[in-house]
């Protein structure tokens, strides 16, 4: 079983996106904050990490960034999920080390279908 941990300070949206992958069959860890989210990344090495570009204190382009430029956890896949549908936004996340970037509401076929490309690539 795939284990993907979702990085997001909204309760809701963890709740929501821990509901659809486990629905598919994933094993989900929840990170509340870009800097939680690095040090789960780091000790328990999901296959993939669901970033949210804007928390407080440490942001999903921060994050990401430190997750990929740590040897431990540079291989993990980091999909960005935001609610800013902004192209320049996407580059910059790109840029950050994220192999995907997708914008919210995501329909679970679509984020499950994304996770599961990025994790065989």
């Amino acid at each position: 079983m795939a284990k993907v941990l979702i990085i997001d300070d909204s309760p809701t949206e963890l709740h929501l996106f821990q509901s659809m992958l486990e629905k598919a069959g994933f094993e989900t860890l929840l990170a509340d904050s870009g800097e939680d989210g690095i040090r789960q990344a780091a000790a328990t090495q999901p296959d993939c990490i669901l970033m949210d570009v804007v928390m407080p204190g440490m942001n999903g382009f921060q994050a990401t960034r430190e997750l990929t430029r740590d040897p431990q956890t540079s291989n993990i896949p980091v999909i960005m999920i935001t609610s800013k549908d902004q192209e320049t936004d996407k580059i910059w996340g790109m840029r950050q080390g994220a192999v995907e970037y997708l914008v919210k509401p995501v329909a679970d076929k679509e984020l499950v279908a994304k996770i599961n490309s990025v994790m065989a690539a």
